[in-house]
């Protein structure tokens, strides 16, 4: 049996509604952190992240992703209210860095879609507050049992990502086949529905993210890549962020004398990754470099566009 296609649905977040599928929707990342694995402390000065945002949209980006605390492999990310572990960054911190250039790209763009990633309950309800359109929550609403509430509160659109565990657990879990893997990020992401759903947040303001290197081993991405469409059965689009991750790297070695690409290395690989995971049925992709995303994604919207009866 094939997998299901992509299909045009809409996207109701706090204020507008947002078409997706008929063509792919770019997000462009803007870390506002002293440690992300691809370029923290490159933006956390509040004027030079607003000048990488406005940049990303001029260089054709539908949406911004604005996080400030980074949830890279080995990190001590996790943790909220109605949880005992401890966020590395706290909610006061984590507004700090993130309050000034969220409201410095809205003077700039009043109409730019932005998005906040967190999975903080208290700096969610700031930001939809100053103006955030949506919510990214890597934990999928697992992490602060006060999130799904909060964005129900304000009518939030929502991303949940399916992770696997927490960032300082990952490098030891075992790997799983793949079979194991997609019944897992399924059920998980079945339970970040069923999360929504209870705080009332309708299907319609809800994207799905499989969570590429998220509590993944090196080539468990690969698998969950090759069948990602399979998660279309959830009712959901999705939203699939590979831009410059580890596994591409780690790939690539064989092309480097052994040594893993470094990070800056990765943009090609990232892009070949991408444009597999459009024909995979993504609808939306996060991506550090927007430009040449954009042209990837067009080419890959055409490949789709002639595959349709």
């Amino acid at each position: 049996m094939s997998a299901p296609k992509r299909e045009v649905a809409s996207w109701r977040v706090r204020t507008r509604t947002l078409s997706l599928g008929a063509r792919t929707r770019v997000m462009g990342i803007v870390n506002i952190t002293p440690d992300s694995f691809s370029d923290g402390g490159v933006f956390l000065d509040p004027e030079a992240a607003i000048a990488h945002a406005i940049e990303l949209l001029d260089e054709g980006a539908d949406l911004l992703d604005l996080g400030a605390e980074s949830t890279r492999p080995g990190s001590h990310a996790g943790g909220g209210a109605g949880s005992a572990h401890a966020p590395a960054v706290s909610s006061e911190e984590e507004q700090a860095r993130l309050l000034p250039v969220l409201e410095g790209v809205l003077r700039a763009r009043p109409d730019a879609v932005v998005s906040v990633d967190t999975y903080k309950a208290a700096t969610a309800r700031v930001a939809l507050q100053a103006g955030a359109e949506i919510v990214n929550d890597v934990s999928g609403f697992a992490w602060d049992a006060e999130m799904a509430a909060a964005c129900a509160e304000f009518g939030a659109g929502v991303v949940l990502m399916h992770t696997r565990g927490r960032p300082e657990d990952w490098r030891a879990q075992l790997q799983l086949e793949p079979d194991a893997l997609l019944s897992a990020v399924r059920k998980g992401l079945a339970a970040s529905l069923a999360t929504a759903g209870a705080a009332g947040i309708p299907l319609d303001r809800i994207v799905l993210d499989p969570g590429y290197g998220f509590g993944k081993r090196f080539d468990e991405n690969y698998a969950l890549l090759a069948r990602q469409a399979e998660l279309l059965e959830l009712g959901r689009p999705l939203l699939a962020g590979v831009s410059r991750k580890s596994f591409l790297g780690r790939t690539l070695a064989a092309l480097n004398g052994g040594e893993e690409v470094p990070v800056e290395a990765r943009e090609t690989a990232g892009l070949a990754a991408m444009t597999a995971a459009i024909l995979h049925g993504a609808s939306i992709v996060r991506v550090h470099a927007v430009r040449t995303a954009v042209e990837a994604a067009r080419i890959a919207d055409a490949i789709l566009a002639a595959s349709q009866p």
